[in-house]
């Protein structure tokens, strides 16, 4: 199925974890251009570039909650492809502290350091994408997409995680449902969505994910009772940014949860 993503640049940050780098791998086989950013490990990604080559995947390292680091991404680098403007931005990087903190004992430290990492470093990449998105052509224009990635956490909560569960919660719709007005005053057509995970197979949930218990909790209240491959999230972010089937879809936020109704918080021992 063609979605419209033929030599599209598209940027992915955090690429180099699971779903960043299953959604590279997708958007590649759909013939776009992606640019595939890391912070710290480029080493997943260097069997994408060597399968795809460097004229369909190059990738650039950036700290995302740097100001200049974040302009330098969006700039072209001596030695790298010439890709032109970014035309799709998923802003997929984040992290989630593995420690259990209810607000009660968090530390401002740990709090800062979420906000930082996940949210203000989101609003520096949209902040660039929208401004070096109104230098484009106006044909580049057309495709424009914003697609973040939130979390069942930023809809129903996280208790011990409300740091993380705060910074999703802003995206899904404090930024997805004011960008959405504000993209088509530079790209008449740009749009903004959101998909929205449950528990994803992943290197940063594989340790979680070990707890059998954890996991029978985890999915107490989803009805297929499985967690999502990497590739169910990465589908879906293709599928929501092709102008093609989804030209008319913004301000969206899509819970790809396996129909997660909420979170259980108390078993048989609490009562």
């Amino acid at each position: 199925m063609d979605l419209g993503l033929k030599d599209v640049h598209i940027l992915v940050t955090g690429a180099s974890g699971g779903i960043g780098l299953q959604t590279v791998r997708t958007y590649a086989e759909h013939g776009a251009k992606v640019t595939a950013h890391y912070n710290t490990n480029i080493s997943p990604l260097h069997d994408l570039v060597e399968a795809f080559g460097s004229a369909s995947v190059r990738a650039i390292q950036a700290d995302l909650t740097n100001e200049s680091s974040v302009f330098h991404m969006f700039s072209q680098h001596e030695g790298q492809p010439d890709f032109g403007p970014v035309q799709i931005v998923v802003i997929n990087h984040g992290i989630w502290p593995t420690a259990d903190e209810p607000i009660a004992v968090m530390s401002l430290d740990r709090w800062n350091h979420i906000i930082s990492t996940n949210l203000t470093s989101s609003f520096l990449v949209a902040r660039e994408y929208l401004k070096q998105l109104s230098l484009a052509p106006e044909e580049l224009r057309a495709k424009a997409n914003i697609v973040f990635i939130g979390s069942t956490a930023g809809k129903y909560g996280e208790a011990g995680h409300a740091d993380y569960a705060a910074t999703k919660s802003a995206m899904m719709y404090g930024l997805t449902l004011s960008l959405k007005n504000e993209i088509v005053k530079i790209a008449p057509k740009g749009r903004v969505n959101c998909i929205a995970p449950g528990w994803v197979k992943t290197p940063m949930a594989e340790e979680t994910l070990r707890d059998t218990a954890f996991v029978q909790r985890a999915l107490a209240t989803t009805p297929l009772k499985k967690v999502a491959e990497a590739r169910d999230i990465a589908n879906q972010i293709a599928l929501i940014s092709s102008p093609t089937l989804s030209g008319h879809v913004s301000g969206q936020v899509l819970m790809v949860d396996g129909g997660m109704e909420g979170r259980l918080l108390n078993v048989p021992s609490d009562f």
